[in-house]
């Protein structure tokens, strides 16, 4: 006789929390599930067996519901649940970003440039990339002549393998895209033109005919077309609409509702990124979020600086007077430090934005109290290496560093990176770039003549 088995559900909550364990329970032909003390013959016993077992299933049905699990009834509410995890957090960060190494750096004046300059030159020798290099004894692309591709050292030979763009030169796009990647990140940097005005006269006093020719600032603006001649606009640029002027356009044209929309469309199509030099550090924030950089790629010290006693004061009428004399730079810059807080907000957001500007200055003052003699920039009759003098113009007095002498090697050359001019820098990278063709004369001594010479600096000022 064939013996035939009985088998029961047995429910529990499983170890790991998962909801009810239905067991399978085998009890062999002649025994029955039973209570204990219970036998075949008490049938109230089995009724009562029967609803123990159905009570431990009820329990386990709502310990499931109390840890809101779901038994699936169709395979709708399987893909339901399943896109309803997708939107839930990585429980791992996701990957990080490539750093962005095909970069255009479209370098205005008297923006706080020559540092982000600096900061391009250090990246490029990070990375070992080539830059496009003023050909010859020049140290800019062809300004203020709309940039040719052959202003660039070696372009016949390199073609559109350059990697950085970053010395001065008047945009021109197409001639731009000759030299550099499809893939190329292109951004630039503005400033508010009042300050920014004050800063061109000082520093161009001795070459620019319209500020030349005035007593000072505030004279100059009082009656600005007295001193300023359209027909010599070659010589007279830094003195209206510079920033314009830098971006290719016309620092001239008639103020024009529909044409100034235009450009200022037409600039936010060539360029990724527009940074506001009176909020420098948070645009360094912003370039290494939008680059993947590291923060040590955008630290940094100011360069091309000048002393305090220098600058002019600007009366309220002086400062009123600009925006209506550089009235294309005034819209230009309104509306870029629009979009440019408007970036930060859509991507990083102001909370995590103050936090990293703390660490960037932190990690500056650290660095400042490991390289610097002075703690800060000094003037240009106190640099006692000459190699680091940077250069001089017009009325302004420009700052320079002295670095502490008990740096090892490797230090060293990071300070020293970090305070080299930049038409030393400029020098230096064309020689390690170009070592078959003649140097580029500075008049002063170089502080590297070759990559070799970086690795046996002696350890001096």
């Amino acid at each position: 006789m064939l013996e035939i088995g009985t088998w029961a559900l047995r429910g529990r909550g499983d170890e790991k929390g998962t909801g009810i364990d239905l067991q399978m329970r085998h009890f062999p032909a002649g025994r029955s599930m039973k209570s204990p003390g219970c036998t075949p013959r008490h049938t109230r016993c089995l009724i009562i067996s029967s609803l123990l077992l159905g009570l431990m299933l009820l329990s386990g049905f709502f310990h499931v519901k109390d840890k809101d699990y779901r038994i699936f009834n169709s395979q709708e509410d399987q893909t339901v649940t399943f896109l309803q995890n997708l939107k839930q957090p990585l429980l791992t960060p996701p990957t990080p970003c490539p750093a962005k190494k095909n970069v255009m750096f479209l370098k205005t004046h008297k923006t706080a440039s020559s540092t982000v300059l600096n900061i391009m030159f250090r990246f490029a020798e990070r990375y070992n990339l080539t830059v496009a290099l003023p050909a010859g004894q020049l140290f800019h692309l062809g300004y203020p002549r709309n940039f040719m591709a052959h202003f660039v050292e070696d372009f016949e030979a390199i073609g559109q393998n350059y990697n950085i763009m970053c010395n001065h030169l008047r945009f021109n796009p197409s001639e731009v895209q000759k030299v550099m990647a499809p893939n190329t990140f292109y951004f630039s940097i503005l400033r508010n033109p009042i300050p920014l005005m004050e800063s061109s006269y000082i520093y161009f006093k001795n070459n620019v005919p319209a500020f030349r020719n005035s007593k000072d600032v505030n004279e100059f603006l009082a009656s600005p077309t007295r001193y300023y001649h359209p027909a010599d606009y070659r010589q007279n640029i830094q003195a209206r609409n510079m920033m314009w002027f830098d971006f290719g356009y016309d620092n001239n044209a008639e103020d024009d509702t529909k044409y100034t929309q235009a450009i200022l469309e037409e600039i936010e199509q060539n360029f990724h990124l527009i940074l506001i030099a009176d909020y420098f550090d948070e645009s360094m924030i912003l370039l290494k979020h939008t680059l993947c950089w590291d923060l040590d790629d955008v630290i940094y010290f100011k360069l091309n600086s000048r002393s305090q006693d220098t600058v002019q004061t600007l009366t309220p009428e002086s400062e009123e007077r600009i925006k209506a004399w550089c009235s294309l730079d005034w819209k230009l810059y309104l509306h870029f430090n629009q979009s440019f807080w408007r970036r930060i907000e859509e991507t990083i957001g102001l909370e995590v934005l103050e936090k990293e500007v703390d660490h960037l200055r932190t990690r500056q003052k650290e660095l400042t109290e490991t390289c610097l003699l002075e703690q800060e920039p000094v003037g240009k009759d106190h640099i006692r290496n000459k190699a680091l003098q940077p250069y001089q113009s017009g009325a302004a007095n420009i700052l320079g560093y002295n670095l502490r002498q008990d740096l090892d090697n490797r230090t060293l050359r990071t300070c020293q990176r970090m305070v080299i001019p930049e038409l030393q820098y400029t020098s230096y990278l064309y020689t390690v770039q170009h070592p078959h063709k003649k140097g580029k004369e500075l008049g002063l001594p170089l502080l590297w003549t070759r990559p070799q010479e970086r690795m046996q600096l002696p350890n001096t000022n």
